[in-house]
C-alpha cells in the first residue's frame, strides 16, 4: 500500500511539471506577434509597386496596415455602385518576401473611402470577401507614403475603427495583441493554480492516508 501511494505521488508530481511546462510554452506562444516585413503598393498612377519596407520606412508600413487591422469577418450589406469608387490601390502584406494578406482600397469613393477584402488570400486561405467602410484618413495615409493623391487637410482624425493618426508610432495592431496575451496568460495562469490546487489536496489525501495506514 506504501508503495502504492509513494507511485501515485510521483505520477502527480510529474503531471504538475508537466502542467507548468505547457503553461510556460503558451504565455510564450502568446507573446504580442511583429510587425510585417512590408507592404507593396499598386493602383493608378503607380508605374511600378510601390515597395515599402520596415526597415527602411517603418512608420509609412504601419500606417498603411493601419487601414485594414480593423476589419470584422462580415462586410457590408450592400456593394458600392463601381461609378462611386474612383481609384483603386492594391495594397500586399508580405511576410518577408512572402505575400500574406491583399486588400484593395477606394480612398476617394464617395460617402467616403472603401475597402474590398477579396476571399483567395496569397497565402492560399480563404476568408469571408466584403466590402468595408474606410478610415477617413485613408487618401492621406497612402499620399504620405507615395501614392500620387491630392493633399487633403480636413482628414487628419481617423474613420472607422476609431480616430488615428497619420503615421502611427506604435507597432501594427498593438492593443489588440497585447490583449490576447494578456487574456491568453490569464487563462494559463488560472489553469495553473487549478491544477496545482488539484495536486495539493491529493498529496494531502494520499499523505493522510499512508499516515491512518503506517500507524
Amino acid at each position: 500500500m506504501v508503495r502504492q501511494a509513494r507511485r501515485m505521488i510521483a505520477v502527480l508530481a510529474g503531471t504538475l511539471a508537466a502542467a507548468l511546462s505547457l503553461g510556460s510554452a503558451g504565455a510564450v506562444a502568446a507573446a504580442p506577434k511583429a510587425p510585417p516585413a512590408g507592404v507593396d503598393i499598386t493602383g493608378e498612377g503607380l508605374r511600378q509597386p510601390l515597395r515599402l519596407r520596415t526597415e527602411t520606412r517603418p512608420d509609412h508600413v504601419v500606417a498603411v496596415i493601419d487601414q485594414v487591422n480593423f476589419l470584422g469577418r462580415t462586410g457590408l450589406s450592400t456593394k458600392p455602385k463601381p461609378a462611386d469608387l474612383g481609384p483603386k490601390y492594391t495594397i500586399v502584406v508580405l511576410a518577408g518576401e512572402t505575400p500574406k494578406q491583399t486588400y484593395d482600397l477606394y480612398p476617394k469613393a464617395v460617402g467616403g473611402p472603401r475597402i474590398y477584402r477579396p476571399a483567395k488570400q496569397p497565402d492560399s486561405r480563404r476568408i469571408s470577401a466584403g466590402w468595408f467602410l474606410g478610415r477617413l484618413n485613408m487618401s492621406e495615409t497612402l499620399r504620405t507614403a507615395g501614392v500620387p493623391l491630392e493633399r487633403q487637410f480636413d482628414t487628419v482624425s481617423g474613420g472607422v475603427g476609431g480616430g488615428e493618426r497619420v503615421l502611427q508610432d506604435d507597432a501594427v495592431n498593438p492593443a489588440r495583441d497585447i490583449d490576447e496575451a494578456l487574456g491568453e496568460l490569464q487563462r494559463l495562469l488560472l489553469l495553473n493554480v487549478a491544477v496545482m490546487l488539484t495536486i495539493t489536496f491529493g498529496l494531502a489525501g494520499i499523505a493522510l492516508l499512508i499516515r491512518r495506514r503506517t500507524r
